[in-house]
């Protein structure tokens, strides 16, 4: 069985979480020798397709008008889409009706967690629902002094400053306006947050919390893989005030990396990330700020080994015998 994986608009989805997750479903498949394609005028048995757009639904149509079953994969929620890009209450809409049309007439659903899968099953649709993460890959984010050392010196850092760091586009919905009042408490340490949105997709909420951002808080816009991957060995924590996610890949990167792990304690982590445990959680800028000055004070080897533990039960190659399964099931039950 030969798989088709679609992503429309891969050149612009390649800096996302989306992203990410297109090269990870690929490289998951190489190691399970799944055979795939991400060409769509090869010939395949089953469609996977990862984006709702025009395109996407098109491609979804002419899959079953040839007998095709399709797998549509649950990124995105209406949840998450709020508190985005500018104009997003008006754009919501067009969103929805993407949304709608695209899981209505999926033959089934990937989606990345126990929590995405119960949004989506709340929506009505009458489709079989799996749950697969989007994986990590271990070994890139094993220990490195070259990393740690190209991270350094692009930021003029002297070994032993400290630094706390965050990844994600400027969205209010990741927090971004947070990660700046949380800095202004810890003058001393450098804040930076890697990631990036053209300004006229930002909303004004952000761009003001941008403008009076304090002097210790960076933003260098995207940077080259090495360099985030040495910003996350290098981290005294990894600080993640998201209000939605499904998954949150970059959280799956900062614990494979070992790096001490803060997130907003919010409905997706609640089944496979526990405070204190392997990671730590906070509902406000206050405890956000408690919870920062208690990792800086105490030792933090046994929740980075427990967050650790949670990534390799994420491994790509679990990821890719997980796929390999939904594929076959999902295409048996089309034959039937």
């Amino acid at each position: 069985m030969k798989v088709l994986i679609y992503f429309q608009s891969r050149r612009l989805l390649r800096k996302s979480g989306i992203g990410r997750a297109m090269r990870h479903q690929m490289n998951a498949c190489t190691i399970v020798h799944q055979d795939f394609t991400i060409k769509t005028h090869e010939v395949f048995d089953l469609a996977h397709i990862n984006t709702l757009y025009r395109h996407s639904y098109r491609l979804l149509k002419w899959c079953h008008k040839h007998h095709i079953p399709v797998i549509v994969h649950g990124h995105s929620t209406y949840e998450d889409f709020r508190e985005s890009f500018a104009f997003w209450k008006i754009a919501k809409y067009w969103f929805n009706h993407q949304i709608n049309r695209m899981y209505s007439n999926a033959d089934a659903i990937i989606t990345p967690t126990e929590y995405s899968k119960k949004l989506i099953n709340s929506y009505g649709f009458s489709k079989k629902i799996y749950t697969c993460s989007n994986g990590i890959q271990l070994k890139e984010y094993e220990y490195s002094k070259e990393k740690i050392a190209d991270f350094l010196k692009k930021f003029k850092i002297n070994d032993g400053q400290k630094v706390i760091m965050g990844v994600g586009l400027f969205f209010k919905r990741k927090g971004i306006h947070d990660f700046i009042e949380i800095a202004r408490h810890f003058p001393d340490i450098k804040f930076i947050w890697f990631g990036d949105l053209a300004p006229i997709l930002r909303t004004n909420f952000v761009k003001k919390a941008m403008r009076k951002k304090p002097k210790n808080v960076i933003f260098p816009g995207y940077m080259d893989n090495s360099i985030i991957k040495g910003a996350y060995l290098y981290s005294e924590l990894f600080l993640f005030p998201s209000y939605e996610e499904t998954e949150g890949i970059v959280v799956l990167e900062a614990l494979a990396s070992k790096c001490v792990t803060l997130v907003r304690d919010i409905g997706v982590y609640n089944d496979w990330l526990t405070d204190g445990v392997n990671c730590y959680k906070a509902s406000s800028t206050e405890e956000f700020i408690q919870k920062i000055e208690y990792i800086l004070k105490n030792p933090q080897e046994e929740i980075k080994e427990n967050g650790y533990k949670v990534v390799q039960e994420r491994s790509i190659e679990k990821v890719g015998e997980r796929l390999k399964e939904i594929y076959q099931e999902v295409y048996a039950n089309y034959e039937k």
